[in-house]
Order: structure tokens, then sequence, then C-alpha cells
């Protein structure tokens, strides 16, 4: 079993910024992508973004890109946010995927964390 921990998560100003890791307990993690997500109270959980095993490929939902940036060290993920907005106030998930390819769909992971919780004030 892989542990996912999720930390940096906190209370900013619109506006402001955040960065978000998850450490991982496997090697194994080197080698797959993994992937952000986030769930609002009353929401689905929804697709953040996916960064490939080797970190050369990224993809993004459309509310954040241009804002946040994915990045991986081996088995830790990174999601700086930047620019933050209230809507983005959220649970924030990180996962492992299945392949070291990216993904958008929550299928496409194995191992999850807990969430790290992100509030954006108005």
């Amino acid at each position: 079993q892989v542990q996912v921990t999720e930390s940096g998560g906190g209370w900013v100003q619109a506006g402001g910024s955040l960065r978000l890791s998850c450490a991982t307990s496997a090697r194994t993690s080197s080698n797959n992508a993994m992937g952000w997500f986030r769930q609002a109270p009353g929401k689905e959980r929804e697709f953040v973004a996916s960064i490939s095993w080797n970190g050369g490929s990224t993809i993004y939902a459309d509310s954040v890109k241009g804002r946040f940036s994915v990045s991986k060290n081996r088995a830790t993920a990174f999601l700086q946010m930047n620019a933050l907005k209230p809507e983005d106030t959220a649970l924030y998930y990180c996962a492992v995927g299945r392949s070291s390819c990216t993904g958008r769909d929550s299928g496409a992971y194995t191992y999850w964390g807990q969430g790290t919780q992100v509030t954006v004030a108005s």
C-alpha cells in the first residue's frame, strides 16, 4: 500500500499564493504520473492538474490554467497556486497514477491522500 500525504494548505486572501506538496511512501511513484484533484462543499470532485512520471508532460483544468503549476521530483509532487480566487476554495487531493502518463479521470489513479484544505477569502 502506498501512502500519500498532502501538505501546504491553508487560508489566504484572494490574489495570494499557496504551494501544496504531496509525498508518497514508495519509490514506485517515481515511475508514475501524479495528479491533483479538488472537491468543494456540495460539489463533485474535479480534476485540477496532472504530471507525467518524468515531468515532461503536464495538463491542467481550464479553470486553473495560467495560475497553477504542477511539478514533480521523483516521488514527490507539488502544486504552485498563484492568483487564487474564492472559487478555488476546496479540499485538495493528490493521487498516484496507474501509469506513467497524465490523465484527467480519477479512474486513472490508484492511491489517494486524505486531502489538504485550501480556503481563499474574498
